[in-house]
């Protein structure tokens, strides 16, 4: 009964100075990847190259299958606390928010308890070294947690960054703040009507074919179901590579 106690009173604690909640409090666990300078969480299967570009920084975890839902998990807020009613190996009164950046693969070779920890069903952030290291002492290796859903913040507005080649276009969506992720996207040219796009993978869209040499439109959707239409934010010249920035930003 005490160990419940401590765990209440640290949640409203935390709780005091929480972002916006999107999800109730919910029981997992979590590890670390990528040494201390966060270097090794850059990429990964949500399509982001350059976190720090990108505005994610090192705050970032790779989720077990059940939280990554192929993919459209990515760029969501997770804020997280060690369990200090499960163990000793937490840092008093402290929590991370991380942003979904990568999947952590599960390993059917291996236990759920013992290195399997990304295996179905189990909740699990693998989390770059730094941020962990706010939550858990280094020595644990894996921790038990909290964790809710919530409200993402970003410095200033959405950037597209063409992908791909000749006659196959991608765009990567990034620096998304309110729910962090995407449910649908649409892409019109100056010389076309709007058009549904597709996820290929992560937060990386298709569908521009015959788009090229003009000016991109995108009417995009958040998964918290706000709808923001970027007018003409690609300008005709686009070439693949090029990063282009918004002031547009969505609020949920």
């Amino acid at each position: 009964m005490a160990s419940g106690k401590r765990l209440i009173l640290q949640l409203l604690v935390v709780c005091l100075a929480a972002p916006a909640v999107r999800s109730a409090w919910l029981q997992g666990t979590a590890t670390f990847y990528g040494g201390r300078d966060g270097s090794g969480t850059m990429g990964g299967a949500c399509g982001y190259s350059n976190l720090y570009d990108e505005g994610y920084g090192l705050s970032n975890a790779a989720l077990s299958t059940v939280l990554f839902n192929d993919g459209a998990s990515c760029g969501q807020c997770y804020l997280i606390m060690c369990d200090q009613s499960k163990s000793r190996m937490c840092k008093t009164g402290k929590a991370i928010t991380v942003t979904a950046t990568n999947l952590c693969p599960p390993n059917y070779n291996l236990p759920n308890d013992n290195g399997g920890w990304c295996n179905p069903p189990r909740p699990h952030f693998d989390m770059s070294q730094p941020a962990w290291l706010n939550i858990g002492i280094y020595e644990a290796g894996i921790i038990p947690v909290v964790y809710q859903q919530v409200k993402c913040w970003r410095t200033g507005g959405l950037r597209f960054t063409i992908l791909g080649f000749n006659y196959f276009e991608l765009v990567l969506v990034t620096n998304v703040a309110g729910s962090g992720s995407i449910k649908s996207i649409s892409v019109k040219g100056t010389k076309t009507g709007w058009t549904q796009m597709s996820r290929n993978w992560g937060v990386i869209w298709q569908g521009m074919s015959g788009l090229a040499g003009q000016s991109l439109s995108f009417s995009i959707s958040s998964t918290g179901g706000q709808n923001i239409v970027f007018q003409n934010v690609i300008p005709a010249g686009w070439t693949f590579g090029q990063t282009y920035s918004t002031w547009q930003q969505f609020n949920y």
